[in-house]
């Protein structure tokens, strides 16, 4: 059984209570950081981050123990192991006692390394380092080789009956697993062929991105054969990663189809969910003071884990209703069920995100199969998981919360607040009040990052009230924007941007593909999939996935149920939008009117659907209209989506946004839609952030405008057109608005399924064409 060693002492070792009051921020890279800082300070002779493995037998169990040691050096003829660790209690709080798991540690790797360079004796040194006074404390203890391997066996013996019964668990989900039948009576079109491209990935390692259009079942035609690889010894572990809740539940459904294809299924999945989402109190505050399933967790998690893997589908519900009975965080209790778990399902960032990626299982890597649905999102997502933003309104805001007076905090905050000002003033001598630069603020990062230690001990100090409320918000905000600069390099930029009275600073990531293909460098094998992964050598680039193999399969679909056209007179460009509304409004109007039913159009932003949608109405007041406003929330658009019935004889046109909230991830089956109009090409609008990124691309790629521009907004018009044939029984029309669209450089975009689109010149063409459509059989 293979063993990482901070698992195996934290697992058998940590005791008390979760106290995250400060850990919103990304605490391991901080630490990570504090490590090579020290680690660099040793010298010569000091060799850091030695990985070490070694095998042992315990209590009838054959382990692999791994792992790396933060330091081996030499002293007085003693080899020692360097156990770093960072701590924010104050420093003389700090006894070399207080914490027995981190001398565990350290006595691993000492075991380890004793044993394979046959020492007889070895030193452990504790270093902790006190982030807010900067304080180095150490500790050195020595031990025998004896005594180290013997707590080494004392500790592998203690963790034999988990051992085994994981090593039971896998004996019987490899046979499942082998006998796992596909869970439908026949695959779809093109079905078969993503799963094979799937399997083999898997089964060799390597990455792949999968084009498959909507119908085909990519849920399914990734998770099948993730779980056929494993079976056969070829990944530990599934990571099932989505960009939408709605995804998550469809990963869930598709294990639900599994199981009940093979009843008795040896499987255990859990879908991960927020911590403010999953929290079972009011208001989250992890501390053991405030709340009670924090308090004393890992004095229980031990036993409710043995309980509590008894189930096999841990899904919301289930992880809510074992917290209530144990009297454990729901969050927490997820992340180390998740250790004995053979499929992950969650969002994005517990893979992506520096922040709140898994470290349990991606500060070494694993034998992992990554499933990365929705894949098309992924590039905007992570530019801004590592990117980072601070406004003057925060830093001032908070300095008043602190009252009349003087105090370190305060004139840390007052510093900041000048550098702010100034940096305005330079917004404002720029057009636009904007303006960008390569390299980072230096001296303002400095200034920063004297702010954190003053704001932590005010923060502990006054535990209560609005102000405490706020300033942890400023504290968050502080340390996500140092945590950027420290990995700030030529793949970022600067932000400076001035609005009224206000100025916001931000470190802007332009480019994530080095940040997502290390990500991907943890596990074995991704497949990445999407109705929309076109042009594939953008996505390959932009996706850090450079050597990927990519497979675009055809549409399942019969190509003649799709009316698809083009209305090729009509600009929508931003100084054509006021002369374009007629003729808008009159393609929309012969669109409804060839066949009662629902439509939904698609305009680039709010303001110009606003002007079409008034122009409509007045031309057109016969025809049942709905409108998207902005900032509808879950309960409003609910409601919209309801009003596209099945059956009601009439017709209604909703009007949405491009890109928006109804424009992906939406499914109205049948004839709650017969056809979508998708006015303009998709382009984001042009403001100065897109336009640094347009330059980024045009110097490092040559394609700034493809990048920047074309590309991402083709793939919202790709996006919105999949609405409509949701089904090999669905029939129903796709009407593209712009005569940009029969240009070369977009018409190459198209896909072969749309390689039937005809080209229309005025309404009354187009009507005479959906008269055809509509009549056929």
């Amino acid at each position: 059984m293979h063993l990482p060693v901070r698992q195996l002492v934290e697992f058998l070792l940590q005791t008390g209570s979760i106290d995250s009051r400060f850990s919103g921020f990304d605490r391991a890279a901080e630490g990570a950081r504090i490590h090579r800082r020290l680690q660099k300070a040793a010298g010569a002779g000091y060799e850091a981050e030695v990985y070490l493995k070694q095998e042992y037998s315990a209590a009838g169990v054959d382990y692999l123990i791994d792992g790396r040691a933060d330091g081996i050096f030499t002293a007085d003829g003693l080899v020692t192991v360097d156990e770093i660790k960072t701590v924010t209690i104050p420093s003389e709080q700090i006894t070399q006692d207080m914490k027995p798991v981190h001398w565990a540690q350290g006595q691993v790797y000492a075991a380890i390394y004793a044993a394979q360079h046959s020492l007889a004796e070895m030193a452990v040194r504790l270093t902790y380092f006190q982030v807010d006074e900067e304080k180095i404390i150490r500790f050195t203890r020595r031990f025998t080789a004896a005594e180290l391997d013997s707590f080494v066996q004392a500790l592998l013996a203690e963790y034999a009956p988990w051992a085994k019964r994981a090593a039971a668990w896998a004996g019987a989900r490899a046979a499942s697993l082998q006998a796992l039948p596909f869970p439908f009576d026949q695959y779809r079109g093109g079905q078969r062929a993503m799963a094979a491209a799937a399997y083999r990935t898997f089964r060799d390692g390597g990455r792949l991105l999968c084009q498959a259009p909507t119908g085909i079942g990519k849920t399914m035609s990734a998770l099948f054969p993730a779980l056929k690889a494993m079976g056969e010894g070829r990944g530990e572990r599934i990571f099932y990663l989505t960009a939408r809740t709605t995804a998550r539940a469809a990963a869930e459904q598709a294990l639900a189809a599994l199981r009940a294809a093979q009843p008795g299924l040896s499987l255990k999945s859990i879908t991960l969910t927020a911590k403010d989402k999953a929290c079972l109190l009011e208001k989250r505050e992890c501390t053991p003071d405030a709340c009670p399933y924090a308090s004393g967790y890992y004095d229980r998690i031990r036993n409710v884990l043995w309980q509590a893997l008894d189930e096999n589908e841990f899904t919301r519900p289930l992880l809510e209703e074992l917290a209530a009975r144990f009297q454990v965080c729901p969050f927490e209790l997820g992340l180390d069920l998740s250790l004995w778990c053979d499929v992950i399902v969650g969002d994005y960032n517990y893979l992506f995100d520096p922040v709140v990626s898994l470290k349990r299982f991606f500060e070494t890597g694993g034998d992992y199969l990554f499933l990365v649905d929705e894949a098309h999102n992924l590039p905007d997502r992570a530019r801004e998981m590592h990117s980072a933003h601070l406004q003057k309104s925060q830093i001032l805001g908070a300095k008043k919360l602190l009252g009349p007076g003087k105090g370190k905090l305060k004139n840390a905050l007052g510093k900041v607040n000048a550098a702010l000002i100034e940096l305005r003033r330079r917004c404002e001598a720029e057009p636009g009040r904007t303006f960008f630069q390569a390299e980072a603020l230096a001296e303002f990062n400095k200034l920063l990052g004297r702010c954190t230690g003053p704001l932590e001990e005010w923060l502990d100090e006054h535990r209560e009230g609005e102000a405490h409320e706020a300033l942890l918000e400023v504290y968050f905000a502080l340390r996500e924007y140092l945590r950027v600069s420290e990995g700030y390099d030529d793949h970022y930029i600067t932000q400076l941007a001035a609005f009224g009275g206000d100025v916001r600073a931000s470190q802007l990531c332009l480019d994530p593909s080095a940040f997502l293909d290390k990500s991907f460098s943890c596990g074995r094998a991704a497949v990445l999939f999407s109705a929309t992964l076109s042009p594939a050598a953008y996505y390959k680039d932009i996706l850090g996935c450079a050597a990927a193999k990519c497979a675009a399969l055809p549409s399942p679909f019969d190509p003649t149920r799709l009316g698809l056209y083009c209305a090729a007179d009509v600009s929508t460009r931003y100084r054509d939008r006021e002369s374009s509304l007629g003729a808008i409004a009159a393609y929309l109007a012969a669109l409804v009117a060839a066949r009662p039913g629902n439509y939904m159009a698609f305009f680039p932003s709010y303001a110009y659907l606003a002007q079409v949608y008034e122009h409509f109405c007045r031309a057109y007041p016969h025809v049942p209209t709905i409108l998207q406003e902005s900032g509808m929330g879950d309960e409003a658009r609910q409601a919209f989506l309801a009003k596209f019935e099945v059956g009601s004889g009439g017709t209604l046109l909703g009007f949405s946004v491009l890109g928006g909230v109804f424009g992906e991830g939406v499914d109205l089956v049948g004839d709650r839609l017969i056809g979508t109009a998708i006015v303009g090409v998709g382009l984001p609008q042009v403001n100065p952030r897109q336009e640094a990124l347009r330059r980024y691309f045009e110097d490092t790629r040559g394609s700034g405008f493809d990048y920047a521009y074309r590309y991402p907004g083709f793939n919202k018009v790709m996006q919105a057109a999949g609405r409509v044939i949701r089904t090999p029984k669905d029939k129903g029309t796709v009407l593209l608005i712009d005569d940009r669209f029969a240009a070369a450089g977009y018409c190459r975009l198209f896909p072969a399924h749309w390689n039937h689109c005809r080209f229309v010149y005025g309404s009354d063409e187009l009507g005479a064409q959906l008269a055809r459509f509509w009549g056929q059989t």
